[in-house]
């Protein structure tokens, strides 16, 4: 019923659905995770050679510590990426690759 005294903020960790993947072309990838309620966010930049010599993807979900989030910007966007987090988290495995 209550927290372990081993347990802190440290390391504790939220779990965040891939809602947004974009390629420049310079040919970096951006990657947006969110929460499932859309509300919190993280953007990720990883150039596409990196990956592919890594030979690892995207994959579905993410965890995070709570102060690497940031706020999403506008209702809007964070409607947007609620819906897209459902889809994903319904249709995918957290470590699956996308």
């Amino acid at each position: 019923m209550t927290d372990s005294p081993e347990s802190t903020d440290a390391t504790e960790t939220v779990q965040l659905w891939l809602v947004e993947r974009t390629y420049d072309d310079r040919n970096l990838i951006t990657l947006v995770y969110a929460t499932p309620d859309g509300e919190q966010m993280l953007q990720k930049e990883i150039a596409a050679t990196l990956m592919q010599q890594r030979g690892t993807g995207a994959t579905a979900a993410i965890d995070v510590e709570p102060d690497r989030l940031n706020d999403t910007p506008d209702e809007e966007t964070r409607e947007r990426y609620a819906t897209e987090a459902e889809r994903t988290a319904e249709q995918y495995d957290p470590d699956e690759e996308l």
